[in-house]
């Protein structure tokens, strides 16, 4: 009797260990291929850009279906701002007297949002890349900032970007998240140069 108690004890403890170093291996698996698919842990925050690697792959899965029609986005974008804030028409010389209807059929506005788009699409794409994006950014504080293009015109710009997300999109709130942080970090090193005293020579 003992003997069949010690047998049926010593199945059980070894069921028991069995099925924990399985569980326990299936954990590990998990984490390595997790780390695999993200090329890292997916939650530890970039120093730079102040985003996790699940943070970018929210953004930029979210931009695909943007980007797929860029030139659509652009001009959706740019007449929302007009008008929500109509005084930022009068940076867009080519515009700035045209009806709304007729924007997609001028050539300059259509170079803009074309200009507009890919510089947006190449920030996203190397998020990965933080020190090359904050460099992007950079240069175009400089350019808006000798046509007197001010902080204000870009949180406006903000809002916009993000109402049209909300609209368009439906995006959900972790990704929203993803996407205020993502500007936060251009606009950091946007405003660097825009608010910076011009030059002497």
């Amino acid at each position: 009797m003992l003997y069949y108690l010690f047998s049926i004890f010593l199945m059980l403890t070894t069921y028991l260990v069995l099925k924990r170093i399985k569980t326990r291996h299936k954990q590990i698996m998990g984490t390595w291929f997790s780390y695999m698919w993200w090329g890292g842990d997916p939650d530890v925050v970039n120093p730079v850009s102040g985003l996790t690697r699940r943070e970018i792959h929210a953004v930029q899965k979210s931009w695909a279906p943007v980007n797929a029609n860029s030139f659509a986005t652009g001009s959706e974008l740019l007449r929302r701002l007009f008008n929500t804030y109509p005084d930022t028409k009068e940076y867009f010389k080519m515009v700035r007297k045209l009806p709304e209807e007729e924007y997609s059929q001028n050539p300059q506005f259509k170079a803009h949002v074309i200009n507009l788009m890919t510089s947006l699409n190449l920030a996203v794409n190397n998020l990965n890349q933080p020190e090359i994006v904050a460099a992007m950014m950079t240069k175009l504080g400089e350019s808006h900032r000798r046509r007197q293009i001010k902080e204000k015109n870009f949180h406006e710009l903000k809002e916009v970007i993000v109402k049209l997300f909300i609209d368009v999109l439906r995006l959900d709130d972790a990704t929203l998240s993803a996407w205020g942080k993502t500007v936060e970090f251009w606009y950091k090193h946007i405003f660097v140069t825009l608010n910076s005293p011009e030059e002497t020579r």
